[in-house]
């Protein structure tokens, strides 16, 4: 049976189109894993700590704990990555505050207590709210803000860095881009090409002026070594690597133990290692 070639043309526009309208809610099906329930709190672990809720621009209410220390303490803020939420990140919390570090570490939309269902732009506002509660509720200088994003974090910390005055950055086992992502992945390779490029780290880093740190684990299972790398080499100077040598995608922190903690603090601080 010939099939002629308006028919097929049609049938291209309109897959065409439902890629157009379908393609965010499939994106965020693949990229958010969000939990509710909170497995721990800062009190398990005997921290001292606020309990702290904010309202986005676009009338979401996040939820968050801010750990503060001396003042004049930098002060992380901890975006964290596509899974969980701030509960599954407080050992890591402890490890920074005995750094002499203070920490505020918040859940995007969906995640945790937080209202809402996350997007790219959902997430960008979640950052800019939770910055804009340092200044404003804490009074924590811009100059002792350090944006800390991991994974999908690293995209959050890069958008705060573009818009707010900060100290520094540190991104952790970031990616260039879905679209990079996309052909790392077998099967999801295939489809690449019309992969938009969301969560553009690569293009982005560029214009970021501050000190950089980026963190990257060789054997990172999810995202790979390259990609770190990539950013690293987009980036402008000053920046620095850390390389951690045998750490997964989730356990960098750990495997990379005291020479993690000493370039973390030290980069913090100082905005060296």
């Amino acid at each position: 049976m010939e099939v002629k070639w308006p028919y097929l043309l049609c049938l291209v526009l309109f897959l065409m189109a439902s890629c157009y309208i379908f393609y965010p809610k499939i994106e965020n099906f693949f990229v958010f894993f969000p939990e509710s329930f909170l497995e721990l709190t800062p009190k398990d672990l005997h921290l001292s700590y606020k309990d702290v809720y904010l309202n986005t621009e676009d009338g979401k209410r996040l939820h968050g704990w801010f750990f503060p220390l001396k003042k004049e303490y930098p002060v992380i803020l901890f975006c964290h990555g596509n899974a969980g939420n701030i509960s599954h990140r407080l050992d890591n919390v402890k490890m920074l505050l005995e750094q002499k570090l203070q920490v505020f570490i918040f859940d995007y939309r969906g995640f945790g207590k937080s209202t809402g269902s996350p997007s790219e732009k959902g997430l960008y506002l979640d950052g800019l709210a939770a910055y804009d509660y340092l200044v404003v509720k804490e009074n924590i200088p811009s100059g002792n803000i350090i944006p800390f994003g991991r994974s999908l974090g690293a995209a959050v910390a890069i958008d705060i860095a573009l818009k707010r005055d900060i100290r520094s950055i540190i991104i952790e086992s970031g990616f260039t881009s879905i679209k990079g992502m996309a052909k790392t992945m077998f099967l999801y390779n295939l489809f690449s090409y019309i992969v938009p490029p969301n969560y553009n780290n690569l293009q982005k880093i560029a214009d970021i002026k501050v000190p950089k740190l980026i963190i990257h684990s060789e054997d990172d299972e999810i995202v790979p070594f390259s990609m770190g790398k990539r950013l690293f080499e987009a980036a402008k100077d000053p920046k620095y690597f850390f390389r951690i040598k045998g750490a997964g995608h989730n356990d960098t922190y750990i495997v990379g133990g005291v020479e993690y903690l000493r370039s973390f603090a030290l980069f913090s601080k100082d905005s060296r290692i």
